[in-house]
């Protein structure tokens, strides 16, 4: 507030001074005159309302630090909805982000993440690690930089022995992939009518399941658990599994291997078609549109070119189980900011954190139906909020604190 005084008067007292100075050259006097007196007017103003701004806010603990979104992956439109998520956090909290995708090649995510804590990274956030070196590589690499804080998505840890295992003071988190499985059968039996007749009558319907093999991937497991539910209540029977034959052209391998599985069945044979991932059903959904078959169709995970394929003129692709990658983006940072502000606490608290096993969290998932999708023109993955469940935009689950509050409105 002195400040604020002492500005006042000596706006006063050089007004005072100027008007008594006289004018040789009264045009360029009178033009001093008024550009100094607004200007000096301007700067405590300014002032002022930067005293004001200081006094409101909190200071991020987090202020100048450096961190880095690493995903072993090529970059695609789901991951670059959580890239630009993850870096306006970061800003948000007063940090620089940046973000490196690494081509499928897991030497070129384990060089990133060397090179990264070489050149002082405060904090990386590291995606879809493989669970047979993620935890002896990222172990190795805290030893060396016992400063350096790391969380996790989609990166299991083994031990040597092949066992679950943690490491100290770093997050695991993952999407909640039992619960994608059981929303999609959850659709299958409710949402269609001729299922729906047949739950309602005592009989189990028959699903075409589209997935790996046991061990295949960390998700697809928890993925399997979901499923084995539903064949454990007696609600469905597995007419058979196909997987595709060359996992480096997954979408046009599906399809080959769809073509011929269909052509073994006929639409009474089958009830619906269950699919672990969406890369895997953009080639089951090729096959069978060509086959003419009316069988329902639902898959995991969501982006552009599902949301095409759904919207299409007699589409049976009818729902994809996701998460929001945008709000993905923010909790990650979220969960990394409070491991290097030292508040594992407020991890803890959050609804979606898991005592058993512990360090580890799970995103809760959504379903976007076909339904969703054709509600209003122009929808794509980036703006599927405005037509989806309240339950894809909710952030009720999200970690938080006070500074953050602060800083990010929730």
């Amino acid at each position: 507030m002195k400040k604020k005084l002492v500005a006042i008067m000596l706006v006063c007292v050089m007004v005072f001074s100027l008007a008594a100075c006289g004018s040789s050259s009264s045009t360029t006097t009178d033009t001093t005159d008024d550009t100094t007196s607004a200007a000096v007017e301007e700067e405590v103003s300014a002032e002022a309302e930067v005293e004001e701004t200081a006094d409101a806010s909190v200071e991020s603990p987090l202020e100048g630090k450096k961190v880095a979104y690493i995903m072993l992956m090529s970059s695609a439109t789901i991951f670059q909805m959580w890239s630009d998520s993850f870096t306006e956090t970061a800003e948000a909290l007063g940090m620089e982000a940046d973000t490196f995708f690494c081509s499928d090649n897991a030497e070129t995510w384990q060089d990133t993440i060397a090179q990264c804590a070489a050149a002082g990274y405060d904090g990386l956030m590291v995606s879809h690690g493989g669970q047979e070196y993620a935890w002896a590589y990222l172990s190795d690499i805290l030893e060396q930089y016992p400063d350096l804080k790391i969380a996790t998505f989609d990166t299991p840890f083994k031990d040597e022995n092949g066992d679950t295992a943690t490491i100290d003071g770093v997050v695991q988190f993952f999407q909640q992939d039992a619960g994608f499985a059981t929303m999609l059968l959850d659709y299958l039996m409710e949402e269609v009518p001729e299922n729906a007749e047949k739950i309602a009558n005592g009989e189990a319907l028959n699903i075409l399941q589209v997935q790996q093999g046991a061990g295949y991937n960390s998700p697809f497991d928890r993925r399997q658990v979901g499923y084995d539910e539903y064949v454990d209540a007696g609600y469905i029977n597995t007419v058979e599994r196909i997987a595709p034959t060359d996992d480096q052209n997954a979408t046009s391998s599906m399809y080959d291997v769809t073509v011929a599985t269909l052509a073994k069945y006929s639409e009474d044979d089958i009830d619906g078609i269950w699919v672990c991932y969406d890369a895997y059903a953009q080639g089951v959904y090729q096959a069978l549109s060509e086959s003419g078959l009316q069988i329902p169709m639902v898959s995991v995970d969501c982006d552009n070119t599902d949301i095409q394929y759904m919207q299409e003129e007699g589409s049976m692709w009818m729902a994809c189980a996701t998460t929001n990658w945008t709000l993905n983006g923010e909790f990650a940072c979220r969960v990394l900011a409070l491991e290097m502000a030292d508040q594992y606490e407020d991890i803890e608290a959050a609804s979606c954190y898991y005592d058993d096993p512990g360090m580890w969290m799970e995103i809760p998932s959504s379903i976007i139906t076909q339904e969703m999708v054709n509600s209003a023109d122009g929808i794509t993955i980036e703006n599927v909020d405005t037509v989806a469940a309240d339950s894809y935009s909710d952030t009720s689950w999200m970690p938080t604190c006070d500074w953050m509050v602060e800083l990010l409105g929730y």
